[in-house]
């Protein structure tokens, strides 16, 4: 009898049905499912049952909440976080089996991602390799910052690695996506800033954006990854200058009543 490896695996969604089967066959071959759901009204939920996955329905309030919750909610000695739009390659969960059976192993490990964009891999754009927080790390060594509302910040107790194979991440189904998702993302980087006491201007958002836009298309090459490349540089531009247009109308706003909660 086959056993499986001790590693658990969490997946953080939120109405996710066209992306939630393909991430789940990848990482079939954990010991341990767990999917952090925000109570998703599509087929999230029973798509994700039909891979054994343990449910835990958690509000979204900041990333960085979800992702603690994965580690709260797993009970093996390795940890692997898991987006929705990700999937482990054969690659990948190769070298991680190999990572977890080295007693020498590092405490964490960041794994490149090779995203792709309307069905082109993209090579360069600063896109590959792409790495967010560690990936997988031990249980006890990592926790994440629950105070971020987007691009979460970790405490890592130990050392920390690189993996080799990268991951797929395909971020983007459709352009109504692109724009729903940096909408969504930039409220919430902009939250993130007037928390710390950050300020903006027009000007400001303007330059932001364009250097953002020169750096993704010239300088990180984007060109090279075509009509992709351009989608990426005008969406490091829209990022930016919508995230710091938000903050100078966040700042515009009158101060409401004291909340009663």
């Amino acid at each position: 009898m086959s056993t499986r490896p001790p590693v658990s695996v969490f997946v953080l969604t939120r109405n996710e049905e066209h992306k939630i089967e393909a991430a789940l066959e990848s990482i079939a071959w954990a010991g341990e499912i767990v999917v952090i759901d925000s109570f998703s009204t599509d087929r999230t939920v029973e798509i994700a049952r039909r891979f054994g996955s343990t449910i835990v329905q958690l509000e979204f309030q900041r990333f960085g909440e979800l992702r603690q919750a994965g580690i709260k909610h797993t009970t093996l000695p390795w940890i692997f976080s898991l987006d929705a739009d990700e999937r482990c390659t054969p690659e990948a969960h190769d070298e991680i089996l190999g990572v977890i059976a080295n007693p020498d192993a590092a405490d964490a490990y960041l794994i490149p991602r090779r995203n792709e964009l309307l069905g082109r891999k993209i090579r360069h754009s600063g896109w590959y390799p792409d790495y967010r927080q560690p990936q997988l790390f031990r249980r006890g060594r990592m926790d994440y910052s629950v105070e971020d509302d987007v691009h979460e910040g970790y405490v890592l107790r130990g050392r920390l690695g690189r993996l080799e194979h990268a991951i797929t991440q395909i971020p983007y189904r459709t352009t109504s996506e692109i724009i729903q998702k940096m909408d969504r993302y930039t409220t919430l980087k902009a939250c993130n800033l007037r928390r710390r006491g950050k300020t903006s201007s027009f000007p400001a958002a303007v330059f932001r954006g364009s250097w953002a836009f020169f750096k993704v298309y010239v300088l990180q090459v984007g060109f090279l990854d075509g009509a992709a490349g351009f989608m990426i540089a005008l969406l490091r531009f829209e990022n930016s200058f919508y995230k710091h247009m938000k903050l100078v109308e966040s700042a515009m706003e009158p101060a409401g009543p004291a909340s009663s909660k």
